[in-house]
């Protein structure tokens, strides 16, 4: 019988071809089509920075008004090459944040571009760093080779890990998981990783912040939705959630008794079209309070 190391090889193998194709044919295959013209005209939508002020009761008094850049979905390659998101990388720098938090997909099918942009975002300097977790695009080719380039960058990579960010002598504990489809798998590894009490959450899926608000975590930060990418109307900024279902979690604010939730609408994306849900850089300037 296979070892489950050969076994976890195949179906990433297998993830990966399946992801090839459907790149040809939302991506690279449209893309050729039309000359070139679906690339270009989704490389000139801008990137907005979109200022989100979060409040929760159960935030740290001591870390009253942290900035947190939060960026997700890169999906560097075809859609954002790396020019593209170096001046992405840029851009969250001009913003000043105190924490940057990168909630995964940093590439969309290889990691050889990965490196420059990991160093840019630790070269930004944030005074309590840069953290990431990995998302499901960056465990289709080598999530160990992601990982290490960002060690040597200097970005906490945190794969079911707590750590406790300093600052002036006070500590915010961070967490950050392990990429899981279902809203169980992500439950397993957040009772798996937050034993203790946790200030922030990094996840990849959403469907995290329904364990997340059980634990009456403060703030969850997660992607992967893309906003949907197309939208019939302007998205709404804040949504009440009783986290009974994951189904809403697409994108903006939510709530959950004392527990937040911001899922953004990603930097690049899978397929070259955005409506009323443009890319964005979310800049969370997180408050204690009601």
């Amino acid at each position: 019988m296979p070892d489950s190391k050969t076994s976890n090889q195949k179906k990433r193998a297998g993830k990966y071809r399946r992801a090839r194709i459907r790149h040809f044919l939302f991506t690279s295959g449209p893309n050729k089509l039309s000359g070139g013209r679906v690339r270009h005209r989704h490389l000139s939508q801008d990137i907005v920075v979109r200022e989100v002020e979060v409040s929760s009761p159960h935030w740290p008094a001591k870390f009253h008004g942290l900035r947190i850049g939060h960026v997700s979905d890169f999906h560097l390659g075809e859609l954002l090459p790396l020019n593209r998101a170096l001046s992405v990388v840029k851009q969250l720098g001009a913003q000043r944040p105190d924490l940057i938090a990168c909630t995964g997909d940093l590439v969309d099918l290889d990691h050889h571009d990965a490196g420059p942009v990991l160093f840019a975002m630790a070269d930004l300097q944030a005074p309590m760093g840069a953290l990431m977790v990995l998302g499901n695009h960056d465990e289709l080719h080598c999530p160990q080779t992601i990982a290490r380039l960002a060690e040597q960058a200097g970005v906490v990579v945190l794969r079911n890990e707590v750590v406790k960010v300093n600052r002036q002598g006070d500590h915010l504990r961070v967490g950050g998981i392990h990429w899981a489809k279902s809203a169980v798998g992500c439950a397993k590894h957040i009772d798996q990783t937050c034993g203790d009490y946790v200030d922030l959450l990094l996840a990849h899926n959403p469907k995290a912040f329904l364990r997340a608000a059980d634990l009456e975590i403060p703030l969850t930060l997660a992607g992967h939705t893309h906003g949907g990418q197309i939208s019939l109307k302007k998205r709404p900024t804040s949504n009440g959630t009783n986290g009974s279902g994951s189904k809403g979690l697409k994108v903006g604010l939510f709530e959950s008794g004392p527990s937040r939730l911001y899922v953004t609408s990603g930097v690049g994306a899978w397929f070259p079209l955005r409506i009323n849900c443009p890319a964005e850089i979310a800049m969370i300037t997180m408050k204690h309070g009601a």
